[in-house]
């Protein structure tokens, strides 16, 4: 893959869609958020005419604050899961991301500052369809042993929200995969902030 990665996805729209693009444009992913469902339903395709397959995520329970997504392949291999730290997660995001049953890197936001201003600033009714260009949270994504693996940052955009994804170090394709999705699914999680 041609880094950085560009996530792009409309905040108005029924259901949650986005594409995954490298820098040269390519559509490298095209994920698709199933409406209308008690368990969460992603489906990860080659592109926007969803007829390749690659990935699905799934929540293990009914919605809830804390519950685990779960990564497979199409052919239903388990790649690892991610899941939010329920308490933690309300003044600065934190996910961990797991490899079966064992922690093995953590999603965690950058600056609690930024979440509070963003929070802050998109609760005023005027000015909050603008709050896409001020406050810019990112995220790092990191091994249990402090490792950097990828960041990924928030760019200005007004009516759809806009992501860069940085590689940092080198990785194995598995680690590759379960980082990508677990970035997808945080986003997922993350999309009412704008």
């Amino acid at each position: 893959m041609e880094y950085p990665l560009h996530v792009s996805f409309k905040i108005a729209t029924f259901g949650s869609k986005f594409s995954v693009t490298d820098d040269s444009g390519n559509i490298l992913f095209y994920v698709k958020q199933k409406m209308f469902k008690l368990k969460e339903a992603i489906k990860v395709f080659t592109d926007t005419t969803q007829t390749n397959l690659l990935y699905t995520i799934g929540a293990d329970r009914i919605i809830d604050f804390s519950a685990r997504y779960n990564f497979a392949d199409v052919g239903g291999r388990n790649l690892g899961s991610i899941k939010r730290k329920g308490m933690k997660s309300l003044f600065r995001a934190n996910y961990e991301i797991y490899d079966d049953q064992n922690q093995v890197m953590t999603i965690r936001e950058e600056s609690v500052f930024v979440r509070i201003m963003d929070a802050l600033f998109s609760s005023i009714p005027l000015v909050s369809c603008c709050s896409g260009y001020v406050f810019h949270p990112s995220y790092l994504i990191a091994k249990l042993d402090g490792t950097e693996m990828m960041r990924v940052k928030k760019r200005p955009a007004m009516f759809e929200g806009k992501f860069m994804i940085e590689k940092l170090t080198e990785m194995n394709e598995f680690e590759e995969a379960q980082i990508l999705l677990g970035i997808m699914m945080m986003l997922l999680l993350e999309r009412t902030r704008g």
